[in-house]
């Protein structure tokens, strides 16, 4: 695989990526970095982190629901986290 190959495969996923992150976002709301907190009182950091470990346990037992991309999805809590740990620092509104 060449450097530009390369370049053209990472942006290609981030870009996937992107695209679910607000997809989901319109159907769901901003459920994940501003939960409605009917059942879990805690921050929005812990309760990604929450979803990340469900994640993790579905790739480790090689269990994946029909339909679903696991690794993906992954990769959008990671993204979440990001943004759940630094709105501080980027004076995000939630």
């Amino acid at each position: 695989m060449t450097q530009e190959q390369f370049e053209n495969v990472v942006r290609s996923i981030c870009n996937e990526v992107a695209d679910m992150l607000v997809e989901k976002n319109k159907s769901y709301g901003n459920s994940a970095l501003d939960p409605i907190h009917c059942f879990f009182k805690g921050d929005s950091a812990t309760s990604i982190r929450v979803r990340i470990d469900d994640k993790l346990s579905r790739i480790m037992r090689g269990k994946e629901f029909q339909g679903d991309d696991t690794i993906k999805d992954l990769l959008g809590y990671l993204v979440l986290l990001r943004i759940a740990t630094m709105k501080d620092e980027i004076e995000l509104p939630f």
